[in-house]
């Protein structure tokens, strides 16, 4: 899936595992779990465990590719 984020704070599920790469942009994110967000910027990636939901919070209008597995 390729997509485009606005800024602002989201949470979102994950049904399957996923890989998200961030090509333009600058979020950070709370995976399942952990208690520290973590920043990623263009080039970055995190992973999302399936049946888990995360929270994003998107500082800049961002582009993104999730990978499923």
């Amino acid at each position: 899936t390729l997509g485009i984020m606005m800024p602002g704070s989201y949470q979102f599920g994950a049904s399957e595992n996923e890989l998200m790469e961030i090509t333009n942009g600058d979020v950070e994110v709370l995976l399942a779990g952990k208690d520290k967000w973590e920043t990623i910027k263009s080039g970055g990636s995190f992973k999302v465990d399936a049946n888990t939901k995360f929270d994003i919070k998107v500082n800049t209008v961002t582009d993104y590719c999730c990978s499923y597995s």
